[in-house]
C-alpha cells in the first residue's frame, strides 16, 4: 500500500512538471531523495520514463479533434490542414529522435546527475528571463500552427535536442526556441504539446523494449497508477498553461527554475 502512495505522488509530480517549463528531472531527483520507491533500479529508470505515457494521453484528449484528420465532421481543407499540422510534428520531432536514439545510453550514463540538471535548471532560468525581456515590446510573427513553416518547425525540433540534457526540460527547450523564433506564447507551447506525442511515445517503448516485460504484480500496480494520476494531473496542468501564459510571460517559470537549480546544488552539497 504504501509503495502505491508513492507512485500516486510521483504521479502528481510528473503531471505538473512534464508540461509546466521547470524540468520534470530536476524535480524527479529531488523526489527521489525524499519519497524513493521500493523497486529494483532497471524499473525505475524505466518508470521514470514511462509513466509519460499518461501524460500523453492528456494532450491526445485535449486535443484530439484539432489533431484527428479522419474526423467526419471537418472539410476537406480541414483534414489536409491537420494532415499538414501532422507533418510539422514530424519534422520537428525528427533531430531530437535521431539523436536520443544514437546518444540515449551515453546521455543516463555522463550526464544524468545532480550538477548538470542544477546548472541547466538556471541557466535556462536565466534565458527565460533575458527572452522575455528581449521581447517585451516584440510583436510576434506566428499566431497559430498553420503559419508556422517547415523551416521554422525543424529549427524548433533543433532546439528540442538541447532537452536532451537532464534538467533542461523538454517543453522549455521547445518554448523558448519557438519564442525566439518569432511565435507567440500560445503557439510556441501548444506545438510543444504536439511534439511530445511522438517524443515520449518513442521514448518510453525504448526505455519498456530495454526493461522488458517480466513484472511483478506491484511493479504492474506502480506503473499503471503513476500513468493514470500523471494523466489526471496533466489534464489540469496543461489547461493552466495555456490559461495562464495568454495573460502573463514565461519569466515566473524562470525564476522559478534558478531557485530549484539552487536548492538542488544547496541539497546535495550539504547532503555530501
Amino acid at each position: 500500500m504504501l509503495e502505491i502512495i508513492k507512485a500516486i505522488f510521483w504521479g502528481i509530480v510528473e503531471g505538473i512538471t512534464e508540461w509546466l517549463p521547470i524540468s520534470s528531472t530536476g524535480h524527479m531527483i529531488l523526489l527521489d531523495e525524499i519519497i524513493q520507491l521500493n523497486v529494483t533500479d532497471s524499473f525505475k529508470e524505466m518508470f521514470l520514463v514511462v509513466i509519460q505515457l499518461g501524460a500523453i494521453m492528456a494532450v491526445v484528449l485535449l486535443y484530439f479533434k484539432r489533431l484527428n484528420p479522419f474526423s467526419l465532421q471537418k472539410t476537406k481543407q480541414e483534414k489536409k490542414d491537420t494532415l499538414s499540422v501532422w507533418a510539422k510534428v514530424f519534422v520537428g520531432v525528427l533531430p531530437a529522435a535521431v539523436l536520443g536514439f544514437l546518444f540515449d545510453d551515453w546521455l543516463d550514463q555522463h550526464l544524468y546527475n545532480y550538477i548538470t540538471v542544477a546548472i541547466t535548471l538556471i541557466l535556462y532560468g536565466i534565458l527565460f528571463i533575458v527572452v522575455e525581456k528581449r521581447n517585451k515590446n516584440r510583436i510576434t510573427e506566428i499566431h497559430s500552427i498553420k503559419d508556422l513553416s517547415f523551416k521554422k518547425a525543424f529549427q524548433i525540433g533543433i532546439f528540442q535536442v538541447l532537452s536532451l540534457i537532464p534538467g533542461t526540460s523538454r517543453s522549455g527547450a521547445t518554448i523558448l526556441g519557438a519564442v525566439l523564433l518569432g511565435t507567440s506564447r500560445p503557439v510556441a507551447a501548444e506545438y510543444s504539446f504536439f511534439l511530445s506525442i511522438p517524443v515520449m511515445f518513442g521514448a518510453s517503448v525504448l526505455k519498456l523494449a530495454k526493461f522488458g516485460f517480466a513484472f511483478t504484480k506491484m511493479e504492474v500496480a506502480i506503473l499503471l497508477i503513476g500513468m493514470v494520476v500523471a494523466f489526471l494531473v496533466s489534464v489540469v496542468a496543461i489547461k493552466f498553461l495555456i490559461g495562464y501564459i495568454k495573460r502573463n510571460d514565461f519569466k515566473v517559470f524562470g525564476w522559478y527554475r534558478i531557485i530549484l537549480g539552487l536548492i538542488v546544488i544547496t541539497y546535495f552539497l550539504v547532503k555530501i
